[in-house]
């Protein structure tokens, strides 16, 4: 059997080609590829080679962010069959390094993570029609959702281990800083967990659009509006929590100064060195937090996903089939019309 794939050798040089495809083996299943999201960091390496030290440094299958249906499976398989739609958790933590053995698989020290450059060689990722994966990396979507809802499990799961780090957002007061994929899933996430007003800052008119669209109650186009978040600076800010989502130095001081006095700001974007106002930070007593990827949360994701507990259909902005791939990755770095483009595979 033959895939096509999406393989990309370097900055700009992204080609599809065909390869074989191996037989499932003991505790792995087969899966015919729907759709696969493309992810800021599959963006990185299309557009830079990379991003900060992580550099592609051979071909590379990128994608983690997909979901596929059942094809065939090996021995010791329960819980699936053919024709069922799942996710796909790209997440593959070691299971016996100290920080698994005390339960932050998310900081395996030999994690595996499908579509990265981060290890050599590297870890190839879901842009292709059939791949092979251990079943237990496989979450059944139910047959409410389609595939390109299944497929965002993943940045779901990023944002649902964001709200984790930041505990009881019920009745709060939220600001969300960047309405990419990320962001807007994280306004979908606070309001489903009881969060009463959610403000969200961005550059483009289209993204805040989308954030109402997942319940944003307002939104500040910050380009057209540099003063927009100012009267939420007043008597030492109005926010209880900030999720800055943009990785822009200017949005992370934003939320310095419009976070009250012991709030709580997480730090879901990442980019390299910033400044931080530090003087603020320690004046208001307030705790940044970092967060990264996910650990139980993906099948939270799935879960809240393929009831349409939160609908994610807003951010899907547009569909490529594989062989245009190129286009796709185009089309993913205008983000004054795109969202969360996605890659469709065989059907």
């Amino acid at each position: 059997m033959h895939t096509r794939l999406a393989r990309l050798y370097g900055q700009r040089d992204l080609r599809v080609e065909v390869a074989e495809v191996p037989a499932p083996g003991h505790g792995e299943v087969l899966l015919k590829m729907a759709a696969g999201g493309i992810c800021g960091s599959d963006l990185h390496y299309y557009q830079e080679g990379g991003f900060g030290p992580v550099r592609v440094r051979e071909p590379i299958i990128p994608g983690h962010e997909a979901s596929g249906r059942v094809g065939a499976f090996g021995g010791d398989v329960s819980g699936l069959d053919v024709g069922d739609l799942v996710a796909v958790n790209p997440s593959q933590p070691c299971g016996a390094c100290r920080f698994c053995g005390d339960g932050l698989a998310v900081h395996c020290l030999n994690m595996r993570f499908l579509g990265s450059a981060m290890r050599l060689p590297h870890t190839q990722g879901m842009f292709r029609d059939w791949l092979v994966v251990p079943a237990r990396q496989c979450h059944p979507a139910g047959t409410l959702v389609g595939a390109g809802e299944a497929a965002c499990a993943e940045p779901l799961a990023v944002c649902l281990h964001a709200l984790a780090q930041a505990g009881d957002v019920r009745r709060k007061k939220i600001l969300v800083t960047g309405a990419g994929p990320i962001g807007a899933l994280v306004v979908a996430a606070v309001r489903h967990a009881g969060a009463d007003e959610v403000v969200v800052t961005d550059l483009a008119d289209a993204a805040l659009d989308r954030a109402m669209a997942m319940g944003a109650t307002r939104t500040i186009n910050i380009g057209r509006d540099p003063a927009g978040l100012a009267p939420y600076e007043t008597d030492k800010g109005q926010f209880h929590l900030a999720f800055e989502c943009s990785a822009a130095e200017p949005a992370l001081r934003s939320a310095v100064a419009a976070v009250r006095p012991r709030g709580m700001i997480v730090q879901v974007g990442v980019t390299g060195d910033v400044k931080l106002p530090l003087h603020a930070l320690v004046g208001k007593e307030l705790r940044l937090v970092g967060s990264q990827r996910f650990d139980q949360e993906f099948a939270l994701a799935v879960a809240l996903i393929a009831d349409r507990r939160i609908d994610v259909r807003p951010i899907i902005s547009h569909q490529f089939p594989v062989e245009e791939a190129v286009r796709a990755f185009e089309q993913a770095g205008d983000r004054s019309a795109a969202c969360k483009v996605q890659l469709t595979f065989l059907s």
